[in-house]
């Protein structure tokens, strides 16, 4: 193992990327009825540049300009434009597909992730790996087995919210094999303060930033939320990548619908008419579970260099 794999440290990184990964469909479904898609992504970008901007200047660790190549401000921009639209679709997706129904769909993206460490690092496709596929792409026909004729006759879900979330997984893991290398010579900081940096920017022309004084009590603390969450979720996920495998950062982060299920369960008591958990057969239950550990699975099944 390498000297700079730090698994104990890497597993409570992921682990806390994936509890809070599995929390914020609340707080977007709550922001949603009050702001769009663009501008709350916007808020989420803003804040979490502005914090590691502060936070970096304190420490006079911002980046300096000779690391920043020509390559590297490719590699970054690809980055920022593939986390862009994962943000955006998330929260497009929620508007046409319940929240803990996105989250087993995106369990896509761990996978899509080992698929692209595979193409693009030569990665060899172990027989584990294989059976983790198989069990994930069968676990989501079963999750869906009674939840796909619910959605054809729903009036609040659509199908279209299964391939918004598909693309998302997808994007979500063209960002994640990006970043591993740029990881090599700039810290997690100094990457999450230059993507979401210009992100923000990127976003701003078309954000609708007054819509934030039409907000609720609520909603507004359901944005704070979200903001906080990018902020400590994607530094986490970046802080985890660079110490410990991303095979194993999949694995745990693999289990993050099981803490939307439960979330949206209590949410779904507290605020019934802000929330709405659709019931599931025993065999949705079935093939949530063999998403989840077929995803883990995959991601274990990878083979290590020592």
């Amino acid at each position: 193992m390498n000297q700079l794999q730090r698994p104990l440290y890497g597993f409570l990184l992921s682990l806390l990327t994936a509890v809070l990964w599995g929390l914020l469909p609340l707080g977007l479904l709550l922001c949603l009825s009050g702001m769009d898609s663009i501008t709350i992504t916007f808020f989420r970008f803003g804040f979490a540049a502005l914090i590691v901007f502060i936070v970096l200047l304190s420490k006079r660790s911002l980046p300096k300009k000779e690391i920043l190549t020509k390559r590297t401000l490719y590699l970054i921009t690809g980055a920022t434009v593939f986390l862009l639209a994962n943000y955006i679709s998330n929260v497009i997706g929620l508007r046409f597909l319940n929240a803990s129904s996105a989250q087993v769909v995106l369990q896509l993206a761990p996978f899509s992730l080992m698929l692209g460490g595979i193409i693009l690092y030569k990665e060899h496709f172990t027989r584990p790996q294989l059976i983790g596929a198989l069990m994930l792409i069968a676990g989501l026909a079963l999750f869906f087995n009674q939840r796909l004729p619910a959605i054809f006759e729903s009036e609040t879900e659509s199908v279209l919210g299964i391939v918004i979330f598909v693309g998302s997984a997808i994007v979500w893991a063209c960002y994640a094999l990006i970043q591993k290398p740029l990881l090599k010579t700039l810290s997690a900081q100094q990457l999450t303060v230059i993507i979401y940096s210009i992100g923000a920017l990127m976003l701003l022309p078309f954000s609708q930033l007054s819509s934030i004084t039409s907000l609720s009590s609520i909603q507004f603390y359901a944005l704070v939320f979200c903001c906080l969450n990018t902020l400590f979720a994607y530094g986490a996920f970046t802080e985890a990548i660079r110490v410990w495998y991303a095979s194993k950062v999949s694995a745990v982060l693999a289990t993050q619908p099981i803490f939307t299920y439960i979330s949206m369960r209590i949410a779904e008591n507290i605020m019934p008419e802000s929330f709405h958990q659709p019931e599931l057969d025993i065999w949705a239950y079935c093939g949530g579970l063999l998403v989840v550990f077929g995803s883990i699975i995959s991601a274990l099944g990878k083979k290590q260099s020592s």
